[in-house]
C-alpha cells in the first residue's frame, strides 16, 4: 500500500462499533501548519534510548460535543495545558497507539500495517466513549506529521521513528461520564531497542498473583490503564531476577501475553505436530499487528502448524521437560520479535530454547519482517510516506 496523497489513501475503516459520541470526522485536507523556527539537534542513530527524544513537531486535533472536531494542526513540540479536573487524569479516560517510521536504503520513509492500527484506536476509542473519527483521514494527518519531521527517521537498519498517537478526555469537571471535550495528538521520537538486552533473550516471571486483563475488560483495546496497572507486576518480576511478566489467567494458568507483547510457542505439540501457536483473541489478548503478521507469514509459508488456541503453564512445563519446546517469544511494534530463554514458575526455572542463531524460527521472522519494514522486500503492507 503506498500513498504519497489524500487520493491514494487506504480505504476508510468502518465502524463496526458506533462510539457514544459517533460523529463527523476532521479532514487532513484541513490541517493548519505551524512549523518552529529552530530546530533541534538530532541525535545519533546508534544506540538510542527508547522513547526519550521527541521531534520538532507534533499533531493535535480538539473535539467538542458542541462544535464537533477542529482543524488538525501541526505545530511546534511542546506540553500540553489540561484543566486539573481533566477526566484523563482522574477516570483513565485515555488511549494511545504505538507504531513507526523505517527508513530504507532507498532513502524512503515506509509505515508498516498503519491501517491496522487506526482500526485498533477506532476500536479503542470506542470502548472509552470517545468520539469517532474516519481512519484514513488520521492516517493521513499521521503522514503528513511524518513528512514534515522526515529528517528524524534515523538513517540506520536498528533504529526507526517511533509514532505514538493518544486520545485523551478532557472534560474538566468530576463526575464518571461521557467526555464532552477530547484531544487527540501524535509525537514522534526516534528510538533504538525497546530493551535494554537488545537481541538477546529476556526472562520471565510466572504468576497468577496479578492478572493483566480478564474477560468484559478492556484487555483488547490499547487503553492506558492496562500498562499503568501492570507496573507494581514488572518491578516484582525484577525482584525475583525475571525481566518481564507472563500473565496468567485462569484457575488452570493460561498463558496470555508477555510484558506488553503478545506471546508465540514454537513446539511439538500433544499429538506430536510441529506448531507455532499464541492464544486466541477472546476479549482479553491485544490483537497486535506483529502478531497478526506472524500468524500470516506462518500461513503462507505452510511448513507447520499455526494455531491461535489456549496454552497453560501445566502444558508449557511438561513439554520442557520432555523437551518438546523449540522456542519462545513475543512480538511486538517496539521490540517486533523478542526471544524468551527462561521462565521462573512455582519457584522453579524452566530453561526455553532459544534456536541456533543462524536458522532459528525467531531470526527468520525477525528478517522477513524487518526486511518488509525497511523496503528490501517489496510489500503491500508498506505505506510510503
Amino acid at each position: 500500500m503506498a500513498s504519497g496523497s489524500a487520493s491514494a489513501r487506504a480505504p476508510q475503516v468502518q465502524d463496526e462499533n458506533p462510539s457514544c459520541n459517533d460523529v463527523a470526522s476532521f479532514k487532513a485536507a484541513d490541517i493548519v501548519v505551524q512549523l518552529c523556527e529552530n530546530r533541534k539537534p538530532k541525535p545519533e542513530s546508534e544506540n538510542l534510548p527508547f522513547g526519550t527524544v521527541f521531534t520538532d513537531h507534533m499533531l493535535l486535533i480538539e473535539w467538542s460535543r458542541e462544535g464537533g472536531w477542529e482543524k488538525p494542526r501541526i505545530q511546534p513540540f511542546g506540553n500540553l495545558s489540561l484543566h486539573p479536573a481533566c477526566a484523563a487524569l482522574h477516570y483513565g479516560v485515555q488511549l494511545f497507539e504505538g507504531m513507526k517510521a523505517y527508513r530504507g536504503q532507498d532513502d524512503r520513509v515506509r509505515l508498516f500495517r498503519p491501517m491496522l492500527n487506526m482500526k485498533r484506536m477506532l476500536k479503542s476509542a470506542h470502548r472509552a466513549c470517545l468520539p469517532s473519527f474516519d481512519a484514513a483521514e488520521l492516517l493521513e494527518c499521521i503522514r503528513k506529521l511524518v513528512e514534515v519531521d522526515q529528517d528524524w527517521v534515523p538513517h540506520s537498519e536498528s533504529a526507526s521513528l517511533y509514532i505514538r498517537p493518544a486520545f485523551l478526555g478532557t472534560e474538566s469537571k468530576l463526575g464518571v461520564m461521557v467526555s464532552s471535550h477530547a484531544l487527540l495528538f501524535v509525537v514522534l521520537s526516534p528510538v533504538g531497542f525497546y530493551f535494554s538486552t537488545g537481541n538477546n533473550s529476556v526472562s520471565l516471571w510466572a504468576d497468577s498473583k496479578y492478572i493483566r486483563a480478564w474477560k468484559g475488560g478492556t484487555g483488547d483495546c490499547k487503553m492506558g490503564g492496562n500498562y499503568g496497572a501492570s507496573i507494581v507486576a514488572q518491578c516484582e518480576a525484577m525482584k525475583f531476577g525475571c525481566q518481564q511478566v507472563l500473565w496468567l489467567y485462569g484457575d488452570d494458568h493460561q498463558i496470555t501475553e508477555v510484558g506488553t507483547m503478545n506471546l508465540f510457542l514454537y513446539w511439538i505439540n500433544e499429538e506430536g505436530e510441529e506448531e507455532l501457536a499464541t492464544p486466541p483473541l477472546d476479549g482479553i489478548i491485544l490483537p497486535g499487528i506483529t502478531r497478526q503478521s506472524i500468524l500470516e507469514l506462518a500461513r503462507k509459508w505452510g511448513e507447520f502448524k499455526v494455531s491461535e488456541r489456549y496454552l497453560t503453564m501445566a502444558e508449557l512445563r511438561l513439554a520442557v521437560e520432555q523437551k518438546r519446546v523449540r522456542e519462545m517469544f513475543g512480538s511486538g511494534t517496539a521490540c517486533v520479535v523478542s526471544r524468551v530463554g527462561r521462565v521462573l514458575y512455582q519457584g522453579e526455572n524452566l530453561q526455553i530454547p532459544c534456536g541456533d542463531e543462524s536458522n532459528s524460527l525467531v531470526s527468520r521472522l525477525l528478517k522477513e519482517l524487518t526486511d518488509i519494514q525497511y523496503g528490501r522486500t517489496e510489500s503491500d503492507w508498506t505505506f510510503l510516506v
